[in-house]
């Protein structure tokens, strides 16, 4: 669920395993709360990012129950700007998911070492991300923790990477569902400890946009404490975003779920098409073509 460049993976460590399922492991990609992700190839010479999640479901049917239930709507998401969920195993002590292995650097890394994004670039990123978020969303996965991290930027455009694990590893009860999420990524109503649906991952989105644009985190503080009392109150300037991302990003961030657009409507607003409509699979491909720098951005 986690790509970046060859030059940047490192090598495996005296306690790494050698294989996992069907994937030889040839180095490490990074490691997070939610487990270690390892550099794979099968058999046909397929790569693959392989998650081995901190997490153990043995002897846990309900567990295992809700992870299989979790793992079949990621494995219906429309690969429209996401990376693809190839398989998994619940089997092992410690369960593992591999998906598709996305060559590139994240969002992070990239406005990190080049500064923030603009223009088309900006634009391609908004698209590309809401496409994802609309294919994602039509599957029934929320994914409670976008966040420049979990957005790579591979050749054919940003691809959005993670979706449905924070849930799968919430389902084994381990982890409570206030806990899932970056800080300030997180949604008013994620650090109120309420429901947390698709709105929430739009108020994410709509955070993260502002990172890409700015480098700078919209609710950012010196503790945690300082970052969540922003998102619960604090207000945030989108005037150096053009338009229509202005509005839409605006709309995004309002601190009442109800407000915001769904990822839907949040994509035909950046199209420059009529809000009033659903997003066909037609559209879906349009965006993910601007996304991948073959149209251009409106606006």
């Amino acid at each position: 669920m986690l790509g970046n460049v060859m030059s940047q993976i490192m090598p495996l460590g005296p306690g790494d395993p050698t294989r996992i399922g069907q994937f030889t492991l040839t180095g490490r990609l990074g490691e997070g709360g939610q487990g270690i992700v390892y550099l794979g190839r099968n058999e046909m010479d397929e790569w693959a990012a392989v998650k081995l999640l901190h997490v153990k479901f043995s002897g846990d049917a309900i567990a295992r129950s809700r992870f299989a239930r979790e793992l079949r709507a990621a494995q219906r998401v429309a690969g429209f700007c996401t990376a693809q969920v190839l398989m998994a195993d619940l089997e092992g002590d410690t369960p593992y998911i591999a998906s598709e292995y996305i060559e590139g650097r994240s969002l992070r890394e990239t406005v990190e070492a080049d500064g923030p994004l603009r223009g088309e670039a900006l634009g391609r990123l908004a698209v590309g991300t809401a496409t994802a978020l609309t294919a994602i969303h039509r599957a029934g996965i929320v994914h409670r923790d976008f966040k420049p991290d979990n957005v790579l930027l591979a050749a054919d455009g940003p691809r959005v990477v993670d979706f449905g694990i924070a849930r799968i590893v919430d389902s084994t009860g381990t982890i409570t569902s206030r806990a899932i999420g970056t800080p300030a990524y997180l949604a008013p109503e994620q650090v109120a400890g309420g429901g947390v649906g698709p709105p929430a991952d739009m108020f994410s989105w709509g955070a993260t946009m502002m990172y890409a644009a700015t480098g700078k985190s919209a609710f950012g503080g010196g503790s945690i404490a300082a970052t969540l009392n922003r998102i619960l109150n604090g207000d945030v300037d989108v005037s150096v975003l053009a338009a229509p991302l202005n509005r839409v990003v605006r709309a995004c961030l309002s601190k009442r779920a109800a407000d915001r657009p769904t990822a839907d409507r949040a994509l035909l607003g950046l199209l420059g098409l009529p809000e009033s409509d659903d997003a066909s699979a037609v559209v879906l491909s349009r965006g993910a073509r601007i996304a991948g720098a073959g149209r251009r951005f409106p606006g």
